[in-house]
């Protein structure tokens, strides 16, 4: 199971903000736009949605933009999936009563709790000491 891409991008507009320097500081929407290629429009969609959920807050002016709300450790993957995806699931058709259906709900209900014990437990801090991990140059050994 993929992310959205209202997910997507959302997460990677929040690993933006969890990583400025000093934290604390508001990020604009453009420079997240110019780093990872969103567009504005959707960004400040997706920022307004977060902002609405209480993940980041904003602040008008020159010097004005977005950061978190709360510390990266304390915002997990699942609470941004939950802000962004509100009301989106899809409708299923047809008489799911067969023991066909019963067999492929059990799976799918052992997927999603594998999935949320994942993202219940993945933070944007997380996310941000992965990005800086592959930030690091690989060693290379020569022989």
């Amino acid at each position: 199971m993929t992310f959205s891409a209202k997910t997507e991008y959302g997460l990677v507009a929040l690993i933006e903000l969890a990583a400025v320097e000093p934290p604390g500081s508001a990020l604009q929407v453009g420079e997240i736009c110019r780093r990872q290629g969103i567009p504005a429009r959707y960004l400040d969609q997706l920022l307004t949605s977060l902002r609405k959920g209480g993940l980041v807050s904003s602040m008008r002016g020159p010097r004005g933009g977005y950061q978190l709300a709360r510390a990266p450790a304390a915002i997990t993957v699942a609470e941004v999936i939950s802000c962004l995806e509100r009301g989106t699931t899809a409708e299923r058709q047809g008489d799911r009563s067969t023991l066909e259906f019963g067999v492929v709900s059990g799976l799918e209900r052992q997927l999603e709790q594998a999935r949320a014990r994942l993202l219940n437990s993945t933070t944007l801090e997380h996310l941000l000491e992965e990005r800086a991990a592959r930030a690091q140059p690989q060693q290379m050994f020569y022989i």
